[in-house]
């Protein structure tokens, strides 16, 4: 459930207080944290670290007393961990103070307590070469079925060797596109009411076939590759088909690149898969928590520069083709069709369960060897099974 509020605007020209946030690196949270940075002014302490290790930093960082950040930005995966070991503090009384402008559903509330507040929604969807799908008579693909025909049939013409990409980077990446094409066929990963692994099952398995059979049509170095490598590959002409995260849409349609395959590169939805109804994709969103080990002051300071940010129309407005931003006003544009579609189609959010992250980091290491060809795809899943287990004794969880 999400909170009702009543309260004054966050106020700028911070005079008082620490704010070092830590997040992601990707256009639109560049945009998010310079609107901040502008609320706090000039003469505030702010600092931010840009990274594509924040998961890997978070934890360290935020256990330190005093924590080495004053606040966290990340995606719905980031929460629960955080919360679980005490390093991210409830926000109700800031909420309260500083929150009017703030809408229901930014507020993200874990055993009723807001725990973070959401500003953009994300998505991976398809990505295609229009002018190549046109010159082979290729339909736009809706289903992975569709998408490995599709790139076969680009393959087999000659004109383009690895045709698809998928950010499969070994660890988190993999993981995720096994999360998603998981549940795009219906699969749950737990059994119902409690923490046990339930992967290891014909959804699991034809999961990893899907996985598998798209890798064959990716370049061989794909368990290297995330979001930057693909788009690059992209970008040089070498790919038709992606799935990639909405939030990049904005740096493929920019004016930086080929200026033909920049006109060529349009959004699709996100593919189902096996038959399913729903998109082989999990909906999203970023927001930001304030570390537990902190002072009141340096929380205070923060929560009303990020909250100034997440209420920002203007902000969300002049970047419409950065995100979706979950703010009043906002107007989706073109660049948004992904997240919208896939929100309509049914995708299910990403799971917010303490153990999830344990899952995760399970799968993306050890289905490494069912993609090399090394073991089948039941011992794949069951070592996956058995990696949780292990973990999930040690948390308590089993």
């Amino acid at each position: 459930m999400f909170l009702l509020v009543h309260a004054t605007y966050a106020a700028c020209g911070i005079t008082g207080g620490s704010i070092n946030i830590l997040a992601n690196d990707f256009p639109a949270l560049r945009t998010y944290t310079d609107t901040a940075r502008a609320c706090a002014g000039s003469g505030a302490d702010f600092k931010v670290n840009h990274t594509s290790e924040h998961n890997n930093l978070a934890m360290a960082a935020l256990s330190a007393n005093p924590a080495e950040y004053s606040a966290r930005i990340g995606a719905n995966s980031s929460v629960v961990p955080l919360m679980n070991e005490g390093l991210i503090r409830p926000m109700d009384d800031l909420v309260a103070k500083y929150g009017e402008g703030l809408q229901k559903s930014q507020l993200i509330t874990i055993n009723g307590k807001v725990m973070a507040v959401a500003f953009m929604a994300n998505t991976q969807h398809l990505y295609y070469r229009e002018d190549i799908l046109n010159e082979l008579g290729i339909a736009v693909p809706k289903t992975y079925e569709e998408v490995v025909a599709a790139a076969e049939k680009m393959r087999s013409s000659g004109k383009l060797l690895n045709p698809y990409a998928a950010a499969y980077k070994a660890g988190w990446n993999l993981a995720e596109e096994f999360v998603n094409m998981f549940l795009g066929h219906g699969g749950e990963f737990f059994k119902s009411g409690s923490a046990e692994p339930n992967i290891n099952n014909p959804k699991g398995i034809a999961t990893l076939k899907m996985l598998k059979t798209l890798a064959g049509y990716s370049n061989p170095d794909f368990l290297t590759h995330d979001s930057e490598a693909i788009k690059v590959e992209w970008e040089s002409g070498k790919v038709g088909l992606m799935t990639l995260w909405a939030s990049r849409s904005g740096t493929l349609l920019d004016d930086e690149g080929d200026p033909a395959i920049t006109a060529a590169t349009k959004l699709g939805a996100p593919a189902t898969v096996g038959g399913g109804s729903i998109p082989a994709a999990t909906l999203w969103w970023d927001g930001f928590t304030l570390a537990t080990n902190r002072s009141d002051q340096d929380a205070e300071a923060s929560f009303q520069v990020l909250v100034h940010a997440a209420t920002s129309k203007k902000m969300a407005n002049d970047a419409s083709d950065q995100a979706v931003w979950l703010v009043d006003g906002f107007t989706p544009g073109p660049k948004s069709v992904g997240v919208l579609a896939a929100a309509k189609m049914g995708a299910k959010p990403y799971p917010m369960l303490a153990h999830m992250s344990l899952m995760h980091g399970a799968i993306g290491s050890e289905i490494v060897d069912f993609l090399q060809g090394k073991e089948t795809a039941q011992q794949a899943l069951a070592d996956t099974e058995a990696a949780y287990r292990g973990k999930a004794k040690e948390k308590g969880f089993l």
